[in-house]
């Protein structure tokens, strides 16, 4: 089973390349991040026509998630728990039936937490990983196959960025979030890209400007992270990065991983 996270930054206009990739990749569940469009207006016939369910948690203009699944949806669940007054749309979870049980698949999408001296946007950041946090250890308890997967705003160490000197005043790379991050890990995840690789120059995301793509100035920021029964499940992990080349690309690219299941 192969499992995909991609920030896709703007869905309605990336749907040319979401639909050619979709072709050319064959995932079997998708999360997608930045769909920056409300319910309604997601393009989901074109998708569903590919023989994928889909599922969103739209907000307009900005953030947005969905999962998109060859497998049927047993449940869903919008909006990290912890705070009702948070309205920002960051977080779906996905429930599958499996041959060896259930699969829960999270789509995610972390505050980036900039600028760090915000009085309101990076403590946000601190606050929706400590909820995050919480929310996993519960979710952990199950002894379910889990997938934790999405855009994270997280450069985990210096080697995830090719400047990380460039990266010590963003919220990104700041001790407290890294900290948060690895608290997370230490739940009992395992991190599926270094689980394979401890390789530089291993990214997920190249900005648009300075020619940071053409220079290979990028970060790895978009990470899925395995509960310890899928983990026992996982074959491989790997980055499609020939992506970013494309017309109109994401500044993102697609981030997969092999699952050992099959849909029940």
């Amino acid at each position: 089973m192969k499992i995909v996270t991609w920030n896709i930054n703007g869905v309605r206009a990336r749907i040319g390349n979401l639909l050619h990739w979709l072709n050319e990749s064959a995932p079997d569940i998708v999360c997608l991040q930045e769909i920056k469009t409300v319910d309604d207006q997601f393009p989901r016939a074109e998708i569903e026509a590919l023989g994928y369910n889909v599922e969103t948690h739209g907000q307009k203009g900005f953030n947005g998630v969905a999962i998109l699944s060859k497998l049927r949806f047993d449940e869903v669940n919008r909006g990290l728990p912890g705070d009702d007054a948070d309205e920002q749309a960051r977080f779906i979870e996905g429930v599958f039936s499996t041959t060896k049980g259930a699969l829960r698949v999270v789509s995610l999408y972390l505050p980036n937490g900039n600028p760090i001296d915000d009085a309101v946007k990076f403590p946000y950041k601190l606050s929706w990983m400590a909820r995050l946090e919480r929310w996993a250890a519960e979710r952990l308890a199950l002894e379910e196959a889990l997938v934790l997967a999405g855009d994270y705003n997280v450069i985990p160490e210096p080697i995830d960025a090719r400047h990380p000197e460039n990266w010590v005043n963003d919220a990104l790379f700041q001790p407290q979030t890294r900290q948060s991050f690895r608290r997370l890990v230490n739940l009992g995840f395992t991190e599926a890209v270094r689980a394979v690789t401890d390789a530089p120059d291993t990214y997920t995301f190249w900005d648009y400007q300075a020619g940071a793509w053409q220079k290979n100035n990028g970060i790895r920021i978009d990470h899925l992270l395995l509960s310890p029964e899928a983990a026992n499940r996982f074959s491989s992990a790997f980055i499609e990065k020939h992506v970013r080349a494309w017309e109109k690309p994401s500044d993102h690219v697609p981030v997969a991983i092999e699952l050992d299941l099959a849909a029940a």
